[in-house]
């Protein structure tokens, strides 16, 4: 029999945070991860330089069932904050668009630094070590794997979601809850890629590999388009469909069924564009004129489909309204996804433990004293753009405060 204060189950971005944290209060604290390796998506996070937290964050950066949950703990526990451990290792990074902030190096740096953090305030990693049942005692938890038994006051679960099952995932955090009597709310995949059939999926693949910044937003009847998600962002033509920031962003918003419109040239008029063009008394094909803006393909591709007609007729040979025709096509290209990508390439979990079983300043189970869940197992789900960690460095910090 092993014994801890805290027993934190799951090494990624939260456990081990919050493991240092609670360690340097003088608790003993003791994480159990079952693959061979910690922090395996922090290291694949980012293309490997992982993209750890984003100049600008609020909670309008998260989704949940309570948008307003997440938002102790981000003041406490700040972008700032973790910025400021960045620095104080000395881990050089920089700032991509929209304040993304990536190490120059490699993502090591920050599993580097969790794991430096650990092992200076003594926090003990033990990996290969996968539970199998977890119950309750008098004085908090006792936790059984194959090869040990484990007792603590407050246990802390970190296991993630179910996106990236390659990497490990599982549906620890859920069971663990349900078991214990906490509601959960049905997950989906987020920040992932959409898939196509029939004409546009042969679009796709035609045009696989061009990435074009974009703004998309889903259309529905629910509400005005003021209202809709929209996004303006990178957006990538794949074998299987649309990919790229854009597209993964909003996919957090989309239900099957709903249609995504696309501008594809969302800082120009291009009705304007070809007008003048006409007027100036171009003879050129008005495919050939496009191509200013567009590649040779996209052209072919869109003009086969939407103005078969017009794609070989000489701009001062098509009519004013054809040309608003064509442009429209471009500016309000209007999709319908046949799914997505699924969790196989999802980066977050939507949905998870309800936010109304936990509490918002320590993310302890209302109903469960002693019982911690923090990270992706929570229904709060960020943008893309490093907000998923730091909802990790920040529950993780609410949590070791009190655990």
């Amino acid at each position: 029999m092993q014994k801890a204060d805290v027993i934190i189950i799951g090494a990624g971005a939260s456990g081990l945070m919050c493991a240092a944290l609670a360690a340097q209060r003088g608790r003993t604290v003791l994480i159990l991860e079952k693959s061979n390796k910690p922090g395996r998506k922090i290291l694949m996070s980012g293309g490997g330089r992982c993209n750890f937290t984003n100049l600008e964050v609020s909670d309008k950066n998260f989704i949940s069932e309570n948008p307003h949950f997440c938002k102790s703990a981000l003041k406490r526990y700040s972008n700032w904050d973790f910025i400021g451990k960045v620095l104080e290792y000395g881990i050089p990074y920089h700032e991509r668009d929209l304040g993304k902030l990536f190490c120059d190096d490699s993502a090591k740096d920050i599993l580097n630094m969790l794991l430096s953090e650990c092992e200076q305030a003594g926090a003990v990693l033990k990996t290969q070590v996968d539970i199998n049942a977890v119950t309750r005692t008098a004085a908090g938890f006792r936790l059984q794997s194959s090869c040990a038994e484990f007792d603590c006051q407050s246990l802390v679960i970190a296991t993630g979601g179910l996106s990236i099952p390659t990497m490990g995932s599982s549906a620890f955090a859920y069971q663990v809850a349900e078991q214990f009597g906490l509601k959960t709310l049905p997950r989906r995949a987020g920040l992932v890629p959409f898939t196509f059939t029939g004409d546009i999926k042969t679009i796709c693949e035609s045009l696989s590999g061009l990435a074009l910044e974009c703004h998309v937003q889903l259309l529905g009847d629910k509400a005005g388009p003021e209202k809709q998600p929209s996004f303006t962002e990178a957006v990538l033509f794949t074998h299987r469909g649309l990919s790229g920031p854009a597209i993964l962003q909003l996919s957090n918003y989309w239900q099957p069924g709903q249609t995504v419109a696309i501008n594809l040239l969302p800082y120009e008029n291009l009705f304007e564009f070809l007008l003048e063009k006409k007027q100036q008394g171009s003879g050129q094909y008005v495919s050939t004129v496009l191509q200013y803006f567009f590649s040779k393909k996209l052209i072919q591709e869109f003009a086969q489909r939407y103005w078969p007609e017009e794609q070989n007729k000489a701009m001062a040979d098509i009519k004013n309204e054809r040309l608003q025709s064509i442009a429209h096509s471009l500016h309000n290209w209007q999709v319908k996804p046949s799914g997505t990508e699924g969790y196989r390439t999802a980066e977050v979990t939507l949905g998870g433990v309800c936010t109304s079983e936990l509490s918002s300043k320590t993310l302890e189970a209302n109903k469960q004293k002693g019982l911690y869940f923090i990270g992706e197992a929570v229904d709060v789900s960020g943008w893309l753009g490093g907000f998923n960690f730091q909802w990790a460095w920040s529950s993780a910090a609410a949590a070791a405060e009190f655990v």
